[in-house]
């Protein structure tokens, strides 16, 4: 239990002359600054947005329910068709901007005027591509109805979805800015809580009022703009970044260098795992794409650990290898690979186990999706095992390995994709989803190991998946025994509880529990602190 958890031989340096030894009780003997630093500033970001991811999951999740019930199956399928195919080009119309924020803005903390010249590319390539999808949407949407659920309420659905595209890359731009510069509250606030909800506010108005799927539509519509039109001048006003374009073409090389294959990559990816949507939609009915989206929003969920831990992550990696920090950033990438597999453990456990009785919430129609469901858990648990393969690749300046990667394996999805759906049918979509998506993550794996030479895994992932065995059968022990909801309720309470315990039993690594130390101790400090305020209030009055 004492050794180093990467088992480095001779008690190896992190590069900076500090020893990452463990002591004979456990603890760890010396972390190096940098990678301590580099860890706590991850680990707060993730504490920061699992919460705000989880309530802007609830949020959505809330906004599928009502208009699940609110719609009808059929309804509701072409609703849930067309939101799908607006968040795939929600996807692609930053064209790369996000990323590049990402990479640029950290490395010109001392420059202001550069700062605002990436900004405000990434604000005009935002607006030009939304307003050139939302045409393209406008044009071919009677073509794609004609393709797909043939419906008349489907069109018009379409084309004011194909307008809030571009509403949606300009928040995202904001959130963007705020995440490069290391602010996850304000990513969060802006980009995780009120997104979603005006999203759930436009679908609550419109149903009070009698509308169907396309009052939906444009309410959803409506509420984004407000956002927009308030939220993106307070964010340049917190950020103190105000985009311009003035001497922006001495910067659009770089810009567009790494922004472009990053946006070929976004649209590689959206063949990879979003073609299952379109197929759905075009192989099956529309009562089956209502269907998939609501596994989709359940998917989302466990996604949830590997995204908290990712705000952060981009930023301190281009830090790190920046300043040719290869072995600190491979320890950090090390121990927040460990620590998403830790988390998502639980959320994969209690859908796998219980998603047939979680399904069964949102109407019996829905409960045929329980299949899907738990062959997608495949795919999210290999996306999350390997962390942020991605991000890193982009990180170290190695997105057009990324890109070919992406476009290759699209190809190959796209084509095992529809032969599943014709076979398998829903299970078919899930399963080339999943595929991609191990197959991808796989090969990323490897690119940076033979890239940089970094690679996360060492015997401490044991643990985790021990404990992750025995919370497993104690759930699925209690749904032999509990019926319905109740079942979820306390089996998940009970399969938890397990795997904490057995997660204590084996000792977790001395870098996590350094993580939950320092962060229980800094937010232990603020409370102190609102509560000494609080009291100083209360005396003054």
């Amino acid at each position: 239990m004492g050794d180093d958890p990467r088992e480095r031989p001779d008690d190896a340096t992190d590069g900076s002359g500090a020893g990452t030894g463990d002591t004979d009780d456990g603890s760890v003997a010396d972390v190096a600054e940098d990678e301590h630093d580099a860890l706590v500033e991850i680990a707060h970001g993730a504490v920061v947005t699992s919460g705000a991811f989880s309530a802007q999951r609830g949020l959505t999740t809330a906004t599928e329910f009502v208009l699940a019930r609110g719609l009808g199956p059929t309804t509701y399928g072409v609703y849930a068709l067309a939101w799908r195919i607006a968040q795939v080009l929600v996807r692609l119309v930053t064209f790369g901007s996000v990323p590049a924020l990402q990479r640029f803005l950290p490395a010109a903390s001392d420059d202001p005027a550069r700062r605002s010249r990436v900004t405000g590319l990434a604000y005009a390539t935002t607006v030009w591509v939304g307003v050139l999808m939302a045409v393209g949407v406008w044009v071919s949407a009677p073509r794609i109805n004609d393709l797909t659920v043939t419906e008349p309420a489907f069109i018009p659905t379409l084309r004011l979805f194909g307008v809030l595209v571009g509403l949606a890359g300009l928040a995202m731009i904001a959130a963007g800015v705020f995440r490069a510069i290391g602010s996850a509250r304000g990513e969060v606030l802006f980009n995780k809580l009120l997104r979603p909800a005006a999203r759930l506010v436009g679908a609550l108005v419109a149903l009070a009022l009698g509308y169907s799927v396309v009052g939906v539509a444009g309410a959803m519509v409506a509420c984004l703009f407000l956002l927009v039109v308030v939220g993106v001048p307070l964010s340049v006003r917190v950020t103190r970044i105000t985009p311009t374009l003035r001497g922006a073409r001495s910067e659009a090389w770089r810009f567009y260098n790494h922004a472009a294959p990053v946006a070929m990559s976004s649209l590689g990816k959206v063949f990879q795992n979003r073609v299952d949507v379109l197929l759905v939609g075009a192989l099956l009915s529309a009562v089956a794409a209502g269907v998939y989206n609501v596994v989709l929003v359940l998917i989302a969920i466990a996604w949830i650990p590997l995204l908290s831990f990712n705000q952060l992550l981009p930023p301190v990696a281009s830090d790190l290898y920046a300043d040719d920090r290869t072995d600190t950033l491979n320890a950090v990438y090390s121990s927040v690979t460990r620590l998403i597999v830790t988390t998502v453990l639980p959320l994969l456990a209690v859908l796998g186990v219980y998603g047939g009785e979680l399904l069964a919430v949102f109407g019996e129609t829905y409960v045929r999706g329980y299949v899907p469901l738990v062959v997608y858990l495949g795919g999210v648990f290999v996306g999350s095992a390997v962390g942020a393969t991605g991000w890193l690749l982009m990180m170290t300046d190695h997105q057009y390995a990324r890109m070919a990667l992406d476009w290759l394996l699209a190809a190959l999805n796209v084509g095992l994709t529809y032969v599943f759906v014709l076979r398998f049918g829903l299970v078919g979509a899930a399963l080339g989803t999943s595929l991609a998506i191990v197959v991808q993550n796989g090969l990323q794996l490897l690119l940076l190991r033979r890239f940089e030479g970094l690679w996360p895994y060492d015997r401490t992932f044991g643990k985790p998946l021990a404990a992750g065995a025995v919370m497993i059968g104690g759930m699925l022990a209690v749904r032999a025994v509990v019926p319905g909801i109740a079942a979820v309720v306390l089996g998940s309470l009970a399969g938890v509880a397990a795997y904490l315990l057995t997660l204590h039993a084996l000792v977790v690594d001395p870098r996590d529990r350094l993580v939950v130390r320092e962060l229980a101790e800094s937010y232990r400090e603020t409370l102190s602190e609102w509560r000494s305020a609080g009291s100083d209030t209360r005396g003054k009055r």
